[in-house]
């Protein structure tokens, strides 16, 4: 799940070179994504209207379901 985020945040960005996500693991069924781009790319990252942003959680949503977990995307600014 890691490596899918930031497969599309360094797709998303101008310097993929800033991209980078720490995982945490609050309980052993949650998984806690953090994002941090650079802060000209933020923008870029959320979207109009946070759409870009939803878009990648619904599909973390997804991919962790899958697994029988629950993800939480975060985006730093």
């Amino acid at each position: 799940m890691k490596e899918f985020i930031e497969f599309i945040a360094k797709h998303l960005v101008d310097n993929p070179g800033n991209v980078s996500i720490e995982e945490a693991k609050p309980d052993e069924k949650t998984i806690e994504l953090t994002l941090k781009v650079g802060a000209e790319d933020v923008g870029k990252v959320i979207g109009k209207q946070g759409k870009t942003a939803q878009a990648m959680r619904t599909l973390l949503t997804a991919i962790a379901a899958k697994e029988g977990k629950r993800a939480i995307l975060k985006i730093l600014d």
